[in-house]
């Protein structure tokens, strides 16, 4: 669990509560139910038709991954690619075969496939990298349905706030009523608003960055696979692979 992550999230609500109780007002007044269903449900609705249903399950696979990240460590990696590396030399290509099964990175034990079956260094580099590509242009299609979520929220919100100041005018016979009507119809102002900045954009560059960090990952592995495929001295992988970190 990132404590990082979910404390933000935790904040963000709380400064909504807080920040209504010290301007004065309640707690009972950013529950409306009506701004909920105007802002959520219609959110919803602009994303189910703007984006494929593929796509969005898979946005909802990733959301986890906002709390709970996947561990990026290059330099493990490389220790791995630099002990796959000192395996082949001692056993031939052949010899990372038992490698392939305790691989559960499909990408990793895909290419490690490709290496054992004697692909030819560019061959390989360009089968790896196809799949490198599709899989980014995946992830990212699917970070951005939050990012799209957070365009939508505010406008959701400004549809809900004039339809509640519609309902406030015509109540205008009844001064009693126009308070509370005006102060529901900015409700749904604040869900639109607060949902898009303090958690849909958020969300969507969290994900963004880790795609980044994910296809940085991939890039080493391709590179040392390659690297291993045209015999290159271990010591001399491991320097290589080293330019790719901090």
């Amino acid at each position: 669990m990132d404590l990082v992550s979910l404390i933000g999230t935790i904040l963000a609500f709380l400064v909504i509560i807080v920040g209504t109780l010290l301007k004065g007002s309640s707690v009972d007044a950013l529950l409306n139910p009506a701004a909920f269903v105007i802002v959520i449900c219609g959110t919803l609705a602009a994303l189910l038709v703007q984006t494929p249903g593929a796509v969005l399950k898979r946005a909802l696979a990733m959301l986890p991954m906002v709390y709970r990240p996947p561990q990026h460590q290059p330099a493990n990696l490389i220790s791995r690619i630099v002990g796959w590396s000192e395996i082949s030399r001692r056993q031939g290509l052949l010899g990372l075969e038992s490698q392939i099964d305790a691989e559960s990175d499909r990408f990793v034990g895909k290419g490690l496939q490709l290496l054992v079956d004697g692909t030819e260094p560019e061959a390989l580099r360009g089968v790896m990298e196809v799949e490198l590509e599709t899989r980014e242009h995946s992830d990212l299609l699917a970070a951005r349905v939050f990012e799209n979520a957070g365009t939508y929220a505010p406008t959701m919100g400004i549809i809900g706030a004039v339809m509640g100041l519609m309902a406030v005018m015509q109540n205008l016979a009844d001064p009693g009523k126009l308070g509370h009507g005006i102060a529901a119809a900015f409700v749904a102002t604040i869900y639109g608003v607060g949902l898009a900045n303090l958690l849909m954009l958020p969300m969507a560059a969290r994900l963004k960055g880790m795609i980044q960090k994910q296809t940085q990952m991939r890039e080493i592995l391709i590179e040392g696979l390659v690297s291993i495929a045209e015999g290159e001295n271990p010591r001399q992988i491991e320097a290589k692979l080293q330019g790719f970190t901090p």
